[in-house]
């Protein structure tokens, strides 16, 4: 496995001192008992916004710089998590480089359409004609990713790509999990594969598991690192 980059390391680092990267055994909707937990919601302090907006905001830059092609104008952040993180993504983009991402915009939608003052669905800039990146936290069934390239889609906007924080590299839940039988060991793509073939647009992730195996080596206990190893070898995507 090779060195992953210093911010990621940084990032990892401060996911475990501040208890968003957590290890021991939960239940995770598919049913799965996973090693570790990432809770994005405890991004809520000074210090942990900042961590993870620098994050967000150099992997989209890098990702640009290596594909050319790759411009957006806006980017859009599904109530709830996804609100902080688009706008504070774009704040850090526009520190990387402000000729380049200076005029960046950021929007959000409402859970509930506002009915007075400005009213609408929307805050922020308008996605019309707009070429849109979605900025969300995790990547689990993949329901509310598709819902978001919905609201772009009813607003005029295009989708050209997606980030989450974190890539869980594991396989979508068999019919046989889903019946409450256990995983049938097929090969499956993840959830993110599964999206990234549906829209057609780089969808990128800030961290992986194998990062978070890599860079935790020296903060976490080996038993924690190889429960995590187990895992991915047992539910990773093809």
């Amino acid at each position: 496995m090779s060195a992953i980059p210093a911010y990621k390391q940084e990032l990892i680092k401060l996911t475990l001192t501040s208890g968003i990267l957590t290890f021991g055994e939960f239940t995770l909707k598919s049913g799965r008992k996973s090693p570790y937990f990432f809770n994005c919601g405890l991004f809520c302090k000074g210090k942990l916004i900042r961590g993870i907006s620098e994050a967000y905001a150099r992997t989209i830059a890098e990702y640009s710089a290596q594909h050319p092609e790759f411009e957006f104008d806006v980017l859009f952040g599904p109530a709830y998590k996804g609100i902080p993180l688009c706008a504070t993504a774009a704040e850090k983009l526009a520190g990387i480089d402000e000729a380049k991402y200076g005029d960046v915009a950021f929007a959000y939608n409402r859970k509930e359409v506002k009915d007075h003052g400005e009213g609408g669905l929307m805050v922020g800039e308008s996605l019309k004609g707009k070429k849109v990146v979605v900025v969300d936290d995790v990547m689990t069934a993949g329901t509310a990713i598709r819902e978001a390239i919905s609201i772009i889609k009813s607003q005029g906007g295009e989708l050209v790509g997606i980030i989450v924080a974190l890539d869980r590299q594991e396989k979508t839940p068999s019919q046989s999990e889903k019946e409450g039988k256990g995983d049938d060991g097929s090969d499956r793509p993840s959830t993110i594969g599964q999206v990234r073939q549906e829209t057609g647009v780089p969808v990128l992730a800030v961290i992986t598991l194998d990062d978070v195996i890599g860079g935790a080596k020296g903060m976490a206990t080996e038993e924690q690192i190889k429960s995590m190893e187990a895992y991915k070898q047992k539910y990773g995507a093809n």
